[in-house]
């Protein structure tokens, strides 16, 4: 029996007070599909495997919380059975104010945030306003800057103050992945280093790199050398900021500078034996950071660095209608109720949306609002009929989570996870 105490027509955005009254104790089944179901013990292991990986590493590490986009969702970042960290990163402006918002600050749960893009001007008196809110905690707001004009907006902003502040920056490094970001030993770099180091406003924090491209790992083997690659991008432009200086007769002591490298895939890559390998001197100390990896997806199994069982989202989708023998080869198709909007249009290697949770179904063509589910042959008791209800593992977890404005928490330890225990509602808007 399925929810219907709200009509859809008369239906608004309700709170989590309301949510949790209205859902939490329910079984999935329950539900109006598509779901997003998410698993808060794998969720939060893979939290504490994040913090281990560090701590083998030997590094600081900071939680990008671009994916979820929850309050419940950071504090299991943040503090886990293994170890904890006060550093974040956000994707968007809403995600910085939620922080602040929702008190993690002043519980001291988070002290240290990075605004993860190149800063607009835009974005720079919001920025400023959070920045002035938190540090009533302690805390502090931090930008990357890839580009001379990036000064100036913040050089404007402090203009306008009675007491001009530094702003603590992140040189953005492009590592070859050409997404974001200055390489080092061009005179691009050269040129945004020498209007740092001269800007009153400006001081350099350190040098961060994301290695997208890592998501094309298929080993461990891989994933190291992205990340091998990613710390010699960042440390080559600490060296090359040192040089600069000196030639320039400014003072920099680069002990200082924090090197932040980090993608889910080479995240995972860290070890001990894989921070032995780096054979150049640091100029600095070396950041991890990672955003996807307390959810998981399709695409990060397939860097084989996970397995299936780590991954902490799946979509509850329920079948509309079924087409025996429509497919290739005569084989049957089935419809959900689950499309583009609730998955996606990623693909990945394994070349469909997404997997049907313990069977051979795959998700393999999508509209808007609905799916095909297809397969390569009939598969002994797999039948599907109109009315079933599936779990469908997705390619990207942070693009599924984006459409959904509640998910439905649940627990393997309580009620075999067939249970929701909890409503996390995500923060919505840029």
């Amino acid at each position: 029996m399925h929810d219907t105490e709200t009509p859809y027509q008369v239906m608004t955005l309700p709170s989590k007070s309301d949510l949790v009254d209205r859902f939490v104790g329910k079984g999935l089944d329950e539900l109006r599909t598509p779901a997003l179901i998410i698993d808060r013990k794998v969720f939060a292991a893979n939290c504490a495997a994040m913090h281990s990986k560090a701590k083998q590493w030997g590094t600081a590490f900071r939680a990008h919380l671009k994916t979820h986009k929850t309050v419940e969702g950071t504090r299991l970042q943040m503090i886990s059975s293994a170890d904890r960290t006060n550093a974040v990163i956000v994707s968007t402006m809403m995600e910085a104010w939620e922080v602040a918002r929702n008190g993690l600050f002043k519980e001291g749960t988070v002290k240290d945030l990075l605004y993860g893009l190149p800063v607009a001007p835009n974005k720079v008196a919001d920025l400023s306003g959070l920045w002035d809110e938190v540090a009533q905690d302690g805390g502090i707001v931090r930008v990357l800057i890839d580009h001379p004009d990036q000064i100036k907006f913040l050089e404007d902003c402090e203009s306008k103050r009675q007491k001009p502040r530094k702003w603590s920056v992140f040189v953005k490094i492009d590592g070859g992945q050409k997404r974001a970001g200055v390489s080092p030993g061009t005179s691009t770099f050269e040129n945004l280093v020498k209007a740092l180091l001269a800007s009153p406003v400006i001081s350099i924090y350190g040098f961060y790199a994301h290695a997208g491209n890592a998501y094309a790992s298929t080993s461990l083997d891989q994933a190291s050398t992205f990340l091998s690659a990613e710390v010699e991008s960042v440390n080559a432009g600490a060296e090359l900021t040192m040089k600069i200086a000196s030639a320039l007769g400014v003072d920099l002591d680069s002990r200082s500078f924090v090197l932040s490298v980090g993608s889910t895939p080479t995240a995972h890559a860290a070890s001990a034996e894989s921070k032995a390998k780096l054979s150049a001197l640091l100029h600095g100390s070396l950041e991890l950071h990672a955003g996807n990896y307390p959810m998981l997806d399709l695409q990060q199994e397939h860097t084989n660095l996970i397995d299936r069982s780590k991954v902490a989202q799946r979509v509850l989708v329920t079948v509309v209608s079924c087409y025996p023998g429509r497919g290739l080869n005569r084989t049957d198709e089935v419809l959900v109720d689950g499309g583009a909007i609730a998955f996606s249009k990623d693909t990945g290697p394994s070349g469909s949306f997404g997997e049907v949770m313990g069977t051979s179904w795959k998700l393999g063509r999508i509209s808007q609002e609905h799916g095909t589910l297809t397969r390569e042959g009939p598969v002994g008791n797999e039948e599907l009929k109109v009315g079933d209800e599936v779990e469908i593992i997705g390619q990207h977890a942070c693009l599924i989570a984006a459409a959904y404005p509640w998910y439905y928490v649940v627990d393997t330890d309580l009620d075999e996870g067939k249970k929701v225990v909890d409503i996390w509602v995500p923060w919505k808007g840029w």
